[in-house]
């Protein structure tokens, strides 16, 4: 399969997998509260908690009305 060179895969006694969610966050009315250091500390919590639960960021955007957060498991 093409896809076998460019996919990592994960695996525990039984299974082979590769797991990955893509994420998007809007806040009510996608009203631009995403600023004055409110994205920074965002982007922190987001990192401290997939490290927490062993998951890797893939990709991570912050725009003033929405977040976007691609992650693998």
């Amino acid at each position: 399969m093409l896809y076998n060179n460019i996919m990592e895969y994960k695996s525990n006694n039984n299974v082979v997998y590769s797991c990955k969610y893509h994420v998007v966050w809007c806040p009510k009315y996608r009203r631009k509260v995403l600023t004055q250091g409110v994205d920074v500390r965002l982007k922190e919590l987001i990192y401290q908690i997939c490290s927490e639960h062993q998951s890797e960021i893939l990709e991570l955007e912050i725009i003033k009305q929405y977040i976007e957060n691609q992650k693998k498991v």
